[in-house]
């Protein structure tokens, strides 16, 4: 229950002035991450002084802000210097390795944030009012940003996604990374199966982002390229695996059913598709990151919204998968969804 509604407290308007507010806390977040906060107060002494010489900022204003970042528990202060919370040590610090704080590029892209201010004729009508189809236009330059700098959100995720696509299987097979940004879910197949072949599809230029990781990787020799939308390329195949990783909560039920059939078309009779979505209890109002991810898909795409694991069990079943089941990641808030040809 929420502290607010608790019959042991006065009833509050607070938390309403706190959504009302809520803007502030992201922009703070943003411009500290701009002007590369966490860096210099990693570095240290962690003083005012010392913090807005290397930021190259106004005493004042680090100051407000530091405070700001304090207060809603993102750095600590003692004896007027800043120090990193085990948090933001961990995941704002661009010296950390498992910074995220990347994200702050594609999560605040105007694009991203545009439609926020136009939520009520959104809702009145159903879909976005970003133009043609919202972020999922075709060779939206979007999504070459989201493959440069969501990596760092996904990369703990390659991991079990592998694992279950994999399902132990070792030798040569094939494997399709359907919409793969940067590519890591793919390059982690092929990591973890030595003999395995990759095919990365998405838009050409996102593409070159993915095929830059694959050689970091040292994986290229087994990473192919298959430039173009999804609904329109011919898949190939066969294959042992095909990818879906955060793409079918950009459609409607109807289009992902297509695709699904599509997919299934290209495995080999036993063979595995494996979904990475943010998939909400059938309540839809919780765990609150995944299924609050519909408003996400309300304010950006025509017809997207977060699926149930119902509701993909039942678009996998139509398009003519069996052994459906869905299996969280532990300490994310997405679910592999796996199905068998």
């Amino acid at each position: 229950m929420n502290p607010q509604m608790s019959p042991e407290s006065p009833l509050s308007p607070a938390l309403v002035f706190e959504m009302l507010q809520a803007h502030q806390r992201t922009s703070a977040l943003k411009a500290a991450i701009e002007l590369d906060i966490f860096r210099a107060i990693g570095e240290g002494p962690g003083d005012v002084a010392s913090i807005a010489r290397k930021c190259a900022s106004s005493e004042r204003g680090i100051r407000i802000l530091c405070d700001f970042l304090t207060i809603n528990g993102v750095l600590v202060k003692e004896n007027g210097q800043y120090r990193h919370t085990p948090v933001s040590a961990a995941f704002l610090d661009p010296r950390s390795p498992a910074s995220v704080a990347s994200m702050a590029t594609f999560l605040g892209d105007p694009m991203m944030l545009e439609p926020y201010s136009h939520l009520a004729e959104i809702v009145r009508t159903g879909r976005t009012v970003l133009p043609g189809e919202g972020s999922v236009s075709s060779e939206n330059p979007v999504w070459v940003e989201f493959a440069e700098t969501m990596a760092p959100m996904m990369a703990p995720m390659t991991g079990p996604l592998s694992a279950l696509a994999l399902a132990g299987q070792t030798g040569p097979m094939r494997v399709l990374d359907i919409a793969a940004g940067h590519g890591l879910f793919g390059i982690e197949v092929a990591k973890q199966n030595p003999q395995a072949r990759v095919t990365g599809q998405d838009w050409a230029a996102v593409l070159g982002v993915a095929m830059k990781n694959a050689q970091k990787a040292g994986v290229q020799d087994r990473y192919e390229l298959l430039p173009g939308s999804a609904f329109d390329v011919d898949f190939g195949g066969p294959y042992d695996a095909v990818l879906l990783t955060n793409f079918l909560h950009h459609f409607d039920k109807a289009t992902n059913v297509a695709l699904l059939k599509k997919v299934h078309a290209a495995l080999k009779p036993g063979g595995r598709a494996a979904t990475l979505d943010f998939v909400p209890d059938e309540g839809r109002v919780s765990p609150a990151q995944p299924a609050s991810f519909a408003l996400t898909m309300l304010a950006s795409t025509p017809s997207g919204d977060a699926y149930t694991l119902s509701e993909l069990t039942a678009m996998y079943r139509e398009a003519g998968f069996q052994d459906i089941s869905g299996h969280p990641i532990p300490m994310s808030p997405q679910t592999v969804v796996l199905g068998k040809a």
